[in-house]
């Protein structure tokens, strides 16, 4: 499966792990985490194919893939 989606991920001091945010997808904040960088991608990645299932088995429409806006110094 061909995935266009954003996804963050952000270590947090507080939680003492990586949080995984899906931009594209509404009322997605903080999706999942993960204890390593590598583990959090890998859930949001479970997570963001969840989330397209779930679309396509309710009928809706998937969200329009976003672009990120990064600045380089």
């Amino acid at each position: 499966m061909s995935l266009k989606y954003q996804m963050i991920i952000q270590w947090s001091d507080e939680d003492n792990i990586y949080l995984v945010a899906l931009p594209d997808f509404p009322g997605q904040k903080w999706s999942t985490h993960g204890e390593t960088y590598e583990e959090a991608a890998k859930n949001g990645r479970e997570i963001l194919e969840l989330l397209i299932e779930s679309y396509q088995e309710r009928n809706l429409p998937l969200p329009e893939p976003g672009l990120a806006s990064l600045e380089v110094a």
